[in-house]
């Protein structure tokens, strides 16, 4: 189990030094660092996000909720 969870902070920590590498500078130059396909991708996933949804429980979810147990 410890192998595991060795090999996946070591994954990223090669994700983060590419990102390092790669995406930092070319957003520094004024690059886009996602193609049109990608950004087409985060358009349509932003665009499906419910727009009423809050994004924190509010007081309102709190008293709706069911108490812990209530099912019996």
């Amino acid at each position: 189990m410890v192998s595991v969870v060795l090999g996946m902070l070591a994954c990223l920590a090669l994700a983060l030094v590419v990102m390092a590498l790669v995406a930092v500078p070319a957003r520094r130059q004024g690059r886009e660092v996602l193609t049109e396909r990608g950004e087409g991708v985060l358009v349509s996933l932003r665009d499906r996000q419910l727009p009423g949804r809050p994004e924190k429980p509010t007081a309102d979810d709190a008293r709706s909720a069911e108490p812990v147990g209530a099912r019996g």
